[in-house]
């Protein structure tokens, strides 16, 4: 596709200029060739075909460093007996492990189209996934594959192995992260990427995590793995093994260069030092950790120690401009101090989700320059202040929301025009999870 989209603001995440008031971006085929005022654009390239933004926002597509797609057809739950959950270990076992262990492969297939279909409605182009099906585990990479390129996302996906549901499911989860990693290297690997998927520290024997860093070594892959997202983590790594959770991750070669710690909220520093010494990638998940109830991570610490910090939405939301929102307010709320966390918070989700991303995918991601793939999104937002150079980071933080999106081209191509997606029936696909969520919680 050679097209120019122009005639708006434009938020460009790029240290050569991060905002041009009346801008174009060039795109010829799957990346962005020019970047410029609107008219010069037009005028150098005559024979692009215009797509005119009316004044629109033209930024770089979200990318959502943290997500379970799987979660989806629980939203609205209804069930005979609830029981109530008081601490996150009975938020797991009364709901995310029974959902998880009833899932068909078209549950599967369902959740993650509807996951990325509002993904895709607030911006989110690249999506990193952590995916748990006991009950489908053979196949469900794939399946989710199948959805992400239909939709036309790009996704890095994995699958949970854990113990907790015995050992012949945990090895059945080692050979589908084996099985989806070769198929996700003989694949689009722009569009496609994958991980090695490990639920927790404590629901993981070291016999399963050797067998898990074994395996992983052959394919030169990292993972992706919940790191003391609540305290009972850490209790449990203290007393099996007298050591704290990244500490006891780190001895089984998990903790590398390649590897995403998900949440970290009761780490220390001294597994502060490790992760940054490593390499590691940590993702905080602000809405979801005070929905868990399990505490505030220390990502202002982390990030002051050379930690790298990205942001994701654990499954509970898709909107990564509200979870940008989050960050700051918890840790202000934390330290009591309402001068912490703005330039931190832009930093994870804008530069640091972009640097991971950009080493999943082999592309460069989460600007609007040359030579930058294009994912490119448009916001209907009509500023009530003046929007410039100087306070666009203000006006992305406070007047912006992910459903604002009204154009989304992943890749080159446009997979929404005008609010109105162009590679799936929205309709029919939520039409048939909501025929499919009521048998799924009848199982529960």
């Amino acid at each position: 596709m050679t097209s120019i989209i122009g005639n708006g603001p434009v938020y460009t995440n790029s240290a050569q200029g991060p905002y041009l008031e009346n801008g174009a971006v060039v795109v010829e085929g799957t990346h962005i060739v020019a970047v410029g005022e609107c008219q010069k654009m037009l005028a150098e390239y005559p024979n692009h075909t215009f797509i005119d933004t009316g004044q629109q926002l033209i930024m770089p597509g979200l990318i959502n460093a943290h997500h379970h797609f799987y979660s989806a057809l629980a939203r609205g739950m209804v069930v005979k007996e609830p029981k109530v959950s008081k601490t996150f270990v009975e938020i797991l076992e009364n709901l995310w492990w029974k959902l998880d262990a009833h899932l068909t492969l078209e549950d599967v297939r369902l959740s993650a189209q509807v996951s990325i279909i509002d993904s895709l409605r607030c911006g989110v182009t690249s999506i990193i996934d952590h995916h748990a099906s006991f009950g489908a585990i053979e196949g469900s990479l794939i399946e989710i594959a199948q959805c992400a390129e239909s939709l036309g996302v790009r996704a890095c996906l994995c699958n949970e192995v854990s113990d907790r549901a015995g050992a012949k499911k945990a090895q059945e989860g080692i050979e589908e992260n084996l099985h989806f990693i070769e198929f996700a290297q003989q694949s689009d690997k722009t569009m496609l990427s994958a991980l090695f998927g490990l639920h927790a520290s404590f629901t993981l024997s070291d016999a399963t995590l050797m067998n898990c860093a074994e395996a992983a070594l052959v394919s030169n892959t990292g993972f992706h793995v919940h790191v003391a997202e609540a305290i009972s983590d850490v209790k449990d790594s203290l007393e099996r093994c007298g050591k704290r959770v990244v500490h006891r991750l780190d001895d089984f070669g998990i903790m590398n260069a390649n590897s995403i710690a998900v949440h970290c909220v009761h780490t220390d520093e001294s597994e502060h030092e490790l992760l940054a010494a490593k390499g590691v990638t940590v993702i905080h998940n602000p809405q979801s950790n005070m929905n868990n109830a399990v505490g505030a991570a220390p990502v202002l610490k982390m990030m002051q120690r050379g930690v790298k910090v990205g942001l994701g939405t654990d499954g509970y939301a898709h909107d990564m401009l509200e979870s940008l929102k989050a960050v700051a307010i918890l840790q202000r709320h934390l330290q009591q101090d309402p001068s912490v966390g703005f330039n931190e918070q832009f930093k994870m989700l804008f530069e640091n989700n972009a640097e991971l991303v950009s080493g999943l995918f082999g592309v460069r991601l989460g600007v609007i320059e040359p030579g930058a793939a294009a994912d490119i999104i448009t916001m209907d937002y009509d500023p009530p202040t003046p929007l410039s150079a100087e306070n666009a980071k203000g006006h992305l933080l406070f007047g912006l929301c992910g459903p604002l999106c009204t154009n989304a081209m992943v890749n080159g191509r446009f997979v929404m025009r005008n609010r109105t997606l162009l590679t799936c029936d929205e309709q029919d696909i939520r039409g048939q999870a909501r025929a499919s969520a009521p048998k799924l919680w009848a199982k529960m």
